[in-house]
């Protein structure tokens, strides 16, 4: 058993129904092959109106201890830093959205990450709750109350493993496990080696902090020595709160300002950091995750990737069968759907996916293919050659429709 301590700083602002899931998912029995006294929780509060309430989270005892910040900043980089200054881990790990779920077994695997390499950095793949990127689920009636229902159904307290049944892989992961990604919303390394870092840059001074935290894990895999490893079995998952970048609908305009301003401090447009040295993982893998896990080997977001070799034909897995809904407007949307992947139009199958889920919002079906294949069609958009197979199908999902009346 190894006895470092480690430390968890979590930002808040202003999530009052988000950061107590949190806080429980992060601390003991909830965690997993690890007791309370080698736990510690720093949550600093941004400048939440009104203040975190301190009441709330003594129920988890001297594993959390709370920081307010009065004069706090639109960005979360200062309270990060004042949480580093706060924390007495010998691990530290860094959650800049305080509205994120962690599975159980993440402060276990991340302790035995980080002793494995002297500049281990840490990391896990970012989730949304729900079976699309929350910005466009939220377009199909995604709500808070939703979520809650969604949380309660899977009894995620009792099996936090569980919510990779329910989630999706945000933008920051989105190719999965065989590709580079752009950041961790769990983020760990040594006490040392956060030295180095010499803390998050303040100069990203957008709410939110823009592109703060992939600043950091560009620096991070760029240190002397860096080798990255990524928790398996684990994840964080984003609760629907609001945030400017993982639940605003006009992401694209936002993501210009905040590339302008990395390209500014850094002299350098910002680019998906390349892993440092071979990838490594460890831990488990639950369930839930293998499913995922084998769509990001069988059909990869981009087609460049080959994990499991480039002769292998992923078209002959092609999309499971659906059980018949009763409707036949939505059975024949799905089989769209399905055809589309039989075609290889991955773009197109996921637009079509989601007007199936717009036609039928509480069907089960769209969104457990939209699970798997929302991330080929971020924004509802194809690429140039496929616009005319998405415009042909949707002609073709708009006429079922209309014969319905």
């Amino acid at each position: 058993m190894i006895n470092t301590v480690i430390s968890v700083i979590v930002v808040a602002y202003n999530i009052p129904r988000e950061l107590p899931r949190t806080i429980k998912s992060l601390t003991t029995p909830y965690q997993r092959e690890i007791v309370a006294a080698e736990v510690e929780i720093v949550v600093v509060d941004n400048g939440s109106t009104p203040p975190v309430d301190a009441g709330v989270l003594a129920e988890f005892g001297s594993q959390v201890r709370l920081v307010r910040i009065e004069d706090a900043q639109p960005s979360p980089a200062a309270a990060i830093n004042r949480g580093l200054s706060e924390a007495r881990g010998d691990v530290v790990g860094v959650m800049i959205d305080g509205a994120r779920l962690a599975t159980p077994g993440l402060l276990h695997f991340a302790r035995h990450a980080v002793a494995l390499y002297p500049r281990t950095i840490a990391a896990t793949l970012g989730w949304y709750l729900g079976a699309d990127f929350q910005r466009l689920g939220m377009s199909a009636g995604y709500t808070r109350h939703t979520e809650d229902e969604l949380l309660d159904d899977i009894a995620w307290v009792e099996n936090g493993y569980r919510l990779f049944e329910v989630s999706t892989l945000d933008e920051s992961s989105v190719n999965g496990w065989f590709a580079p990604i752009s950041e961790s919303n769990a983020l760990f390394a040594t006490r040392d080696t956060w030295d180095q870092l010499e803390g998050f840059d303040e100069r990203f001074d957008f709410p939110g902090g823009g592109l703060l935290n992939l600043d950091m894990f560009s620096r991070a895999m760029a240190l002397e020595g860096a080798r990255l490893v990524i928790l398996l079995g684990e994840g964080t998952f984003h609760q629907l709160h609001g945030g400017v970048s993982t639940n605003a609908p006009d992401a694209i305009a936002r993501w210009d300002a905040w590339a302008a301003q990395y390209e500014k401090i850094r002299g350098i447009p910002y680019s998906v950091p390349e892993r440092a040295g071979d990838p490594l993982w460890i831990g488990t893998l639950p369930a839930g995750a293998a499913k995922h896990l084998v769509t990001a080997a069988v059909m990869p977001l981009p087609h460049h990737l080959a994990p499991l070799g480039r002769s292998f034909d992923r078209l002959r897995w092609g999309a499971a069968e659906t059980i018949a809904s009763g409707d036949p407007v939505l059975d024949a949307l799905l089989r769209l759907v399905r055809e589309e992947i039989a075609a290889d139009r991955l773009p197109v199958a996921a637009v079509i996916a989601r007007r199936a889920r717009h036609y039928a919002p509480s069907a089960v079906a769209p969104q457990q293919l939209l699970t798997f294949l929302g991330a080929h069609s971020q924004f509802n958009d194809v690429p140039p050659d496929l616009i005319p197979h998405r415009d042909a199908a949707l002609a073709a999902a708009a006429a079922l429709i209309d014969a319905t009346g």
